[in-house]
């Protein structure tokens, strides 16, 4: 459903996208990870279509993004880390437009505006400006918004912020109903748990690099770990386990 072929970005001398390959099929929930700055958020603004490649393509449900982007971006549901939303706008409202952009029937935007808002805990509110929402509400209603169309592949940045427990199962379970459904879920998140309890296969990326690939299991051989979790796997691939030796070597000194 995903392709990506020898994609490459760069910035002057700045390589941020370095030759990454990689194919996501139909109903597969993948979690995108990678240290700051390794490349993610430029990975992800690419997939959408927001940035053009140095090289290589991007492919949605067959569609090259940048041959036919409107064919392309009609497929896909985009949820990003800090989003603008028209606090003027009732929570109704916002959903009304989001699936105008998409010339979705009015009968069948208020239906599925409806079951989302019923879903989220926010049937209440519905006719309530969105500027009265908590960030949580914001973040389930631009869920929503991302949602309403029914697209094939969602793009998703750090889906849980603001969220509380109960808001966070919610959106855990409705990504893990999606994807029974055949839509594909590609997830970039620093929260390693959520990756590893949720995600089919994780792909960890640096410095514009794609490391490691796979499942878990695939991703613990490849560390040389007999056991330990995604926490510590993340940690050996990246190099990010320098912390115990600066630890020990401020009790030598100290």
């Amino acid at each position: 459903m995903i392709k990506i072929e020898n994609l490459v970005k760069k910035y002057q001398s700045i390589l941020a996208v370095d030759g990454l390959n990689l194919e996501i099929p139909k109903g597969q929930l993948f979690g995108f990870l990678g240290p700051n700055g390794a490349g993610k958020t430029t990975t992800i603004k690419l997939l959408m279509g927001l940035l053009k490649p140095s090289g290589g393509s991007i492919s949605i449900g067959g569609v090259n993004i940048h041959d036919d982007p409107v064919r392309a971006k009609a497929m896909v549901g985009y949820i990003p880390d800090r989003p603008y939303i028209y606090n003027k706008l009732t929570g109704m409202e916002y959903l009304e437009f989001i699936a105008d952009l998409y010339s979705m029937e009015k009968q069948l935007v208020r239906s599925r505006a409806m079951k989302f808002l019923e879903f989220f805990d926010l049937k209440d509110f519905a006719h309530e400006l969105i500027e009265g929402y908590s960030h949580g509400m914001k973040q389930k209603l631009i869920i929503s918004g991302a949602l309403i169309h029914a697209p094939k592949v969602v793009i998703v940045d750090e889906p849980m912020v603001g969220l509380d427990p109960r808001g966070a199962r919610q959106v855990k379970d409705l990504f893990r109903d999606l994807c029974k459904e055949g839509t594909t879920v590609f997830m970039s998140t620093h929260s390693l748990g959520i990756a590893e309890t949720m995600c089919h296969r994780v792909g960890i990326i640096l410095k514009g690099r794609m490391i490691a690939i796979g499942s878990v299991e695939d991703l613990r051989q490849k560390a040389e770990q007999d056991h330990g979790d995604l926490e510590e796997i993340f940690l050996k691939l990246t190099g990010d386990n320098d912390m115990q030796s600066l630890v020990d070597s401020l009790k030598t000194t100290g």
